[in-house]
C-alpha cells in the first residue's frame, strides 16, 4: 500500500500555492497537489462544491497510484479535507489542517461569498487582484505579495466564482471533529487576518489527540510565509507515520 502526501490549496489560488513544499519534501514520498476543479486552468463546474473538490483530489491519488495520504488542506483546502474524512475516511491516513475552521457560514458570510461570486461574473475579476483578501500577513514582503495577485490574475473569474458558491453552501464540519480518529495537526499563523488563529485553534480542541502549532509572524498563507516551520511540522507528522 502506498501512502503520499495530499496537498489542497486554498481560495482563489491554484496549486502552485505549495511550490515550497514541493520543493521540500517531494523527495521523501509521493506528493499529489492538483488544481481544484476550474483553477489552474482546469475545467469547472458553476458551482463547486467540497464534494467535487474532494473528488478531484481522491482521482488525482488515484492517478499517482496513492492509495492513503496524509491529506493537508490550507482554508478552502480545509473545508475539502473535511469532505474526505466524510467521504473516504479508509483513504486518510493522517490530516494537517491549516488556516482554516470547522464550522460553516453564518447567513450573513454566505450571502457575502455569494454576491462576490455575482460580482465576478458581472465585473470580471480585475477588483479582486487589485484588492486582494487579507492573505498575507499585513507587513508581507512585495516580492511574495506580487506573486499572490498573479496567482489570482491567472484564475478565471467563473473558478472563483464557483469556488465561492460552493463554500457559501458547505456543510458544518464541528460535529465531525469528535470522530476524526487519525493523528491530526492543526496550524494557524499568529498574524491570520483571515481566519483568526483562536477560530482555528478550535480545531485542535474538538480533535482528541490532535496538536496545535501556532507560527509567529504567518499570515493566512502560513505556508509559504513560513515555509520552514511549515515543512518542519508536515515533517514531523510523516516520521510518526514511519513515511
Amino acid at each position: 500500500m502506498t501512502t503520499g502526501l495530499l496537498l489542497i490549496h486554498a481560495f482563489p489560488l491554484d496549486a502552485r500555492l505549495w511550490e515550497p513544499q514541493l520543493g521540500s519534501l517531494g523527495a521523501r514520498l509521493p506528493l499529489v497537489a492538483p488544481h481544484l476543479p476550474g483553477f489552474g486552468a482546469t475545467e469547472g463546474p458553476d458551482v463547486l462544491t467540497m464534494a467535487a473538490a474532494g473528488d478531484r483530489c481522491l482521482g488525482a491519488m488515484d492517478e499517482a497510484g496513492v492509495d492513503t495520504a496524509v491529506v493537508c488542506g490550507l482554508s478552502m483546502g480545509g473545508y475539502v479535507a473535511f469532505e474526505l474524512w466524510r467521504a473516504a475516511r479508509p483513504r486518510v491516513a493522517a490530516l494537517v489542517l491549516a488556516n482554516t475552521k470547522a464550522e460553516a457560514d453564518q447567513p450573513e458570510a454566505a450571502t457575502k461569498r455569494r454576491e462576490l461570486a455575482e460580482r465576478l461574473r458581472t465585473e470580471g475579476h480585475g477588483f479582486l487582484v487589485d484588492e486582494p483578501p487579507p492573505l498575507l500577513r499585513e507587513d508581507a514582503p512585495a516580492e511574495l505579495r506580487e506573486r499572490v495577485r498573479g496567482w489570482i490574475a491567472e484564475q478565471t473569474p467563473n473558478a472563483i466564482a464557483a469556488a465561492s458558491l460552493g463554500m457559501a453552501e458547505r456543510p458544518d464540519s464541528v460535529q465531525d471533529l469528535a470522530t476524526i480518529d487519525v493523528p491530526t495537526l492543526v496550524i494557524t499563523g499568529s498574524e491570520d487576518r483571515l481566519i483568526p488563529p483562536d477560530v482555528t485553534a478550535g480545531i485542535a480542541d474538538g480533535v482528541v489527540g490532535a496538536e496545535l502549532l501556532r507560527i509567529e509572524g504567518a499570515g493566512h498563507l502560513s505556508n509559504v510565509e513560513a515555509p520552514e516551520a511549515f515543512d518542519t511540522a508536515l515533517a514531523g507528522v510523516l516520521t510518526g507515520l514511519g513515511l
